[in-house]
């Protein structure tokens, strides 16, 4: 057969959805991944947070082999039973807040933030919806209605109603939002597409105890946030936060297509048979590798990882604020989900086309937020080799 020509093909045939990087990658390992030209880069992106432990880890490919020689799917799907997600589910139960003691699976995170949505009503009767400004939830209809992001919203007119949104970490403003027609407040621990943006101490408590006085369940969306991404297995692991419900995908499953939502039995206890469902609830490949990934990142202490050579970077960002103040206006995030806020556009662009000249990929998103989110089990040495790079490419955009 002739060699594919990967750009023309996907530039002729896939909708205009992303303005692409022209890169073509072919493999990947650990972090680094491979073009077809045989160039090596190093992906500080995570594939959006979703390789938490790098590419081609043996743990997943190892799951992913063994279970395939079983079975990949269920008869009738979630009507039968599989040795493959009671382990799966009893893995995430011990893990979970305490009072989450009931676990469903989808194929993403935006499906699971859209049935949590709609359990949360059909559970209260009621039928607002309380989100925050600069939020992300999803690109389904609902989801996308629940993102405080006008730019994801508006251009998808009629958009799903009841959808309120207040000014992200500010707990008053939730307050006077909240009322007797309000289901539920929707929020992320740390607003990730939206800039990682990083509340004040006490907001989740704040917001969580609001939520008890008026009946309004609290949904958590740790998306992103999950997995050891901030440091502790979840962002509201070390707060003693107790969410209605949980939402939970990207680092879920290393890279494989899975999410899950986690509720409490007093909601539980409110819904019937029908109220949801899904081909893919829970199917025994994406349990497997879920079940591969969450037991390594726990038993090889991942989330101390994270936060030693997280520590590292954002320090080194800090240096990079008072060395370049004429371009980089605030650093911040948690663990490996850390950000710099560049001062405008054009100068993240530079530092962007910089960065990847030097064999490196970076995630830009808010046009001019650089999101540095790499796999949670980079070493100091890798991380070292990546923050040089960096340096020379912020060098190089300086003076250019």
């Amino acid at each position: 057969m002739k060699p594919v020509d990967t750009f023309a093909v996907e530039d002729r045939h896939m909708p205009p959805f992303f303005t692409k990087i022209p890169l073509s990658i072919e493999r990947g390992e650990g972090i680094y991944v491979w073009d077809e030209s045989g160039r090596r880069y190093i992906d500080f992106t995570a594939g959006w947070g979703v390789t938490c432990l790098g590419h081609a880890h043996p743990a997943i490919a190892g799951a992913l082999a063994e279970q395939g020689r079983k079975i990949l799917q269920n008869p009738n799907s979630g009507l039968t039973y599989s040795p493959a997600r009671a382990r799966l589910i009893e893995l995430l139960t011990g893990i979970l807040p305490a009072n989450l003691t009931r676990v469903f699976f989808s194929s993403s995170g935006a499906e699971a933030n859209d049935a949590v949505i709609k359990l949360a009503r059909k559970a209260t009767g009621r039928m607002d919806v309380v989100s925050t400004e600069q939020s992300f939830h999803g690109r389904t209809i609902s989801t996308a209605s629940a993102t405080g992001q006008a730019k994801h919203r508006e251009r998808f007119n009629p958009l799903m109603p009841n959808y309120l949104f207040v000014p992200y970490g500010d707990a008053g403003a939730i307050a006077e939002a909240l009322g007797e027609s309000t289901a539920a407040v929707i929020l992320e621990p740390i607003q990730g597409e939206g800039g990682v943006n990083v509340p004040p101490d006490g907001y989740l408590r704040e917001v969580e105890a609001l939520c008890r006085k008026t009946g309004a369940y609290l949904i958590v969306d740790e998306v992103q946030t999950g997995f050891c991404r901030t440091g502790p297995l979840f962002a509201v692991t070390d707060l003693g936060i107790r969410p209605d419900f949980m939402t939970l995908a990207k680092g879920i499953a290393g890279g494989f297509p899975f999410g899950a939502f986690a509720l409490t039995e007093e909601v539980s206890a409110k819904l019937e048979k029908g109220d949801h469902g899904g081909t893919y609830c829970g199917n025994p490949l994406g349990c497997a590798v879920a079940h591969a990934v969450i037991r390594h990142l726990i038993d090889e202490n991942i989330e101390q990882n994270v936060k030693s050579v997280g520590a590292m970077i954002h320090e080194q960002m800090l240096l990079w604020q008072e060395r370049f103040p004429a371009m980089i206006a605030d650093v911040r995030g948690r663990g490996l989900l850390l950000a710099m806020e560049m001062a405008g556009a054009a100068t993240a662009e530079r530092v962007f086309g910089e960065t990847l000249k030097r064999g490196m990929i970076l995630n830009l998103i808010q046009t001019k937020v650089i999101r540095l989110c790499p796999a949670l089990n980079i070493t100091p040495g890798e991380a070292e080799v990546a923050l040089s790079i960096l340096d020379e490419a912020l060098e190089a955009a300086a003076k250019g």
